[in-house]
Order: structure tokens, then C-alpha cells, then sequence
């Protein structure tokens, strides 16, 4: 799919019926998930799994994968599980967000990105998160964000 849903669509759904229909294909996922290698895994409510690997295009200089690699993998899992949590005609957007990368991620290892809500609001919702090896179950990250949970106005 190469397009991103509508604002009416958004505003149709809860933020759990929003998530659960790109990991079924039915709604597109987002357009850096192909840039970076990562897709959505699983969906639950207050947990989202991506699943990925770095490629050559996700390395720095030195031959390592670069930070923002990291960053965009537990930015998009510790929020989208905040989604989950959004009422119908609500979106999230990332206020802040944090890692810490503790061991480097081998070039094209499959990992999983797991964020899992700590707690959701009426106004922001928090989240934590991990990056472990798919095999290895070796921990290569963790996160926590802050997000944001506004209502949604159409402008018909």
C-alpha cells in the first residue's frame, strides 16, 4: 500500500482498532518501517512488537548500527503500544524519548522491538521498551517515552 489513511479514517477508530488493522493488513504501515527494515509483529492492548534487522543502509561510518536506528525502533514500538490505548477520535504523538544501547546489534540480525504501556492518561501515556535478538534473546536496548494523547478534531 502506498498511501496513509485519511484523518476521517484515524478519527473512526480507536487507537487498538487503528493498530490492529495495519497488522493485518488492512490499513498501510508507516512508510519508514520499509526504509528502515522493520515491520509490525503483534499487536495487543498496552503491547506492540516490531521485528527487524538492520541493514547496510541503518550503518554508520565505523560499520555499526547507527543510534537512530535504535531510537526510531523503540520511538515506534513504546508509542504505537501507547495507541492502543487512545479512545476513538484521539491520536498520541512522542513528547520525549530515551534509550540506552547496551550491547551493538550485529548487521542483519532480526530483533524484536517490544514496548508495553506504563500507564495512559487522559492527556499523556508512558511507556517502556526493549530491543532483544529473535534467537539469542540477548538484550541490545531499552527505552521509555512520553507521549502526548490528544483529541481530534475533523474539519469537514
Amino acid at each position: 500500500m502506498t498511501y496513509l489513511p485519511s484523518k476521517e479514517i484515524i478519527l473512526s477508530m480507536s487507537g487498538l482498532e487503528f493498530m490492529k488493522k495495519i497488522e493485518n493488513g488492512k490499513l498501510p504501515a508507516a512508510p519508514i518501517a520499509h526504509t528502515l527494515n522493520y515491520e509490525l509483529k503483534h499487536v495487543a492492548e498496552g503491547q506492540v512488537i516490531f521485528s527487524g534487522s538492520p541493514n547496510f543502509n541503518a550503518m554508520n561510518p565505523m560499520g555499526s548500527v547507527h543510534g537512530g536506528w535504535y531510537g526510531t525502533l523503540l520511538d515506534s514500538a513504546m508509542a504505537c503500544a501507547i495507541m492502543t490505548k487512545v479512545p476513538k477520535g484521539s491520536v498520541y504523538t512522542t513528547l520525549e524519548y530515551k534509550i540506552n544501547i547496551i550491547k551493538p546489534i550485529p548487521s542483519n540480525m532480526q530483533i524484536d522491538a517490544i514496548g508495553e504501556v506504563s500507564h495512559v492518561g487522559r492527556s499523556t501515556g508512558t511507556a517502556e521498551g526493549k530491543i532483544i535478538g529473535t534467537e539469542d534473546k540477548i538484550l541490545y536496548a531499552t527505552g521509555s517515552t512520553t507521549c502526548i494523547i490528544m483529541p481530534l478534531v475533523s474539519n469537514k
